[in-house]
């Protein structure tokens, strides 16, 4: 984990937490299918956020961020 940023440390932790809970679902509820999309978007905001600090411009970063947002609310 980066130490110097808690944004890309709290999106890390929430990842490990939503691949935890999708193996229980999976497991305990053989519950498929919306497992399968809370992964994605649960483990996309962290990707997301790594991927904006390589943003080519200050606008690509703002984009990124944007899309890391529309995934934690799709997670929710």
């Amino acid at each position: 984990m980066n130490r110097g940023n808690p944004v890309v440390d709290k999106s890390f932790a929430f990842a490990v937490k939503i691949v935890n809970a999708c193996k229980k679902l999976n497991s305990e509820k053989k519950e498929f299918v919306l497992s399968k999309q809370l992964l994605r978007s649960g483990t996309a905001i962290g990707a997301l956020i790594r991927e904006s600090q390589n943003g080519e411009s200050k606008k690509d970063f703002i984009h990124k961020l944007a899309i890391a947002q529309k995934e934690c609310d799709e997670s929710l």
